[in-house]
């Protein structure tokens, strides 16, 4: 069993167009990590410099990461992962 990640619609070209990939467990950093080794781009897309992008929300199991451990949250078999880009916008 691993840890299934959500992929974003955005993100999905990076994946070949899966919405759902499988990753390692550890912390979330490492399986963003891990996964640009299969996915080469998608970190750069979600991190910098070992921290989680400010307009990347992941969740774990449905648990912001914020209110976690942010990047160093654990990750374990069977948990379920979701990166969510933030939407901005709205009218004048």
């Amino acid at each position: 069993m691993a840890v299934k990640v959500r992929i974003p619609t955005p993100l999905q070209k990076l994946t070949q167009g899966k919405e759902e990939v499988e990753g390692i467990t550890g912390t979330v950093i490492a399986l963003v990590n891990d996964l640009d080794k299969n996915y080469p781009g998608l970190a750069e897309r979600v991190s910098e410099n070992g921290k989680i992008r400010r307009f990347v929300n992941i969740y774990v199991n449905d648990e912001d990461i914020r209110f976690l451990s942010a990047e160093e949250t654990a990750v374990k078999d069977g948990d379920e992962v979701s990166i969510v880009p933030a939407i901005a916008g709205g009218s004048c």
